[in-house]
């Protein structure tokens, strides 16, 4: 079956907001009660105050760039991505150059959840 949706074009402006730190650009492509994988301290956030308060405080610490690389639409409503990620201290030393695998699902046109499903 062919996916009725086709989100890639979501993906590419949240991730472009992102890096831009564009906050609340990206909370626009999320639904209210999103769930959202916190790759820097573990576990989960919920909800857009929850993503900006983690966002804000990440980077205080560190300056992630995250770039997409590829889109597999897994199904109508599932996303995986897979990212260049690198991520320096606020001082510029690499902490992390890799590829990343971020799954998203989608509900009523907007961000539900993401989960990072492996590191490389």
């Amino acid at each position: 079956m062919q996916p009725t949706n086709d989100y890639t074009g979501i993906i590419h402006h949240a991730y472009e907001a992102f890096n831009k730190r564009e906050v609340d650009k990206v909370l626009s492509y999320m639904n209210p009660d999103v769930r959202w994988s916190n790759g820097w301290e573990g576990g989960y956030v919920f909800g857009h105050d929850a993503v900006k308060d983690y966002w804000t405080r990440q980077w205080k610490e560190l300056n992630p760039i995250v770039v997409p690389v590829s889109t597999d639409q897994r199904n109508e409503h599932e996303m995986e991505v897979t990212v260049h990620q690198v991520v320096k201290d606020m001082q510029g030393n690499l902490l992390f150059d890799g590829i990343v695998k971020h799954v998203y699902i989608f509900k009523d046109g907007k961000i539900q959840s993401m989960k990072i499903e492996n590191k490389s």
